[in-house]
């Protein structure tokens, strides 16, 4: 059984080994350490909401949503949703990624964000469709990434 729920700060070490897990399956091009994931997920900074997957005690996968914020590294235009979703591949295709934009979206539509941004790699096929079924679309030119849109009703 998995359950989805918020992150806690005690998540770090789990998020940061399925970030690691997709690095080293080749859909991500740098490993993180426990200091970048309580930094870029965990920090209440432009936090909306951080959900993780949990089977058997341990995060399998989790999902971020934050407010864009000045010169933030996505050039994401101020006031829209910045998300990102991170899935052990062990734990791919399992409907993961449909329940955590569930929670994301409610929190969107309750931060009033209008738009949410998913960049994401060009070579990032599983990415890419997963982002595609829960209904992005592309909206603007990307370097080695394509940026997506989610226009929140």
């Amino acid at each position: 059984m998995t359950e989805i729920r918020p992150a806690r700060p005690t998540d770090a070490e789990d998020m940061a080994e399925v970030q690691n897990a997709i690095y080293r399956a080749g859909l991500r091009a740098n490993p993180v350490d426990v200091a970048l994931v309580r930094e870029r997920y965990l920090d209440l900074e432009h936090r909306v909401v951080c959900t993780v997957a949990e089977q058997d005690g341990k995060v399998v996968g989790f999902q971020s949503l934050k407010r864009a914020w000045p010169g933030n590294p996505y050039d994401v235009a101020e006031g829209w949703g910045i998300i990102g979703t991170h899935i052990s591949p062990d734990t791919g295709r399992s409907g993961l990624g449909r329940r955590l934009f569930t929670t994301s979206l409610a929190a969107a539509k309750a931060a009033g964000l209008r738009h949410i941004d998913a960049t994401i790699g060009a070579d990032n096929s599983p990415a890419l469709a997963y982002y595609a079924a829960m209904g992005f679309t592309p909206y603007r030119e990307g370097n080695d990434a394509i940026p997506h849109r989610f226009d929140v009703e």
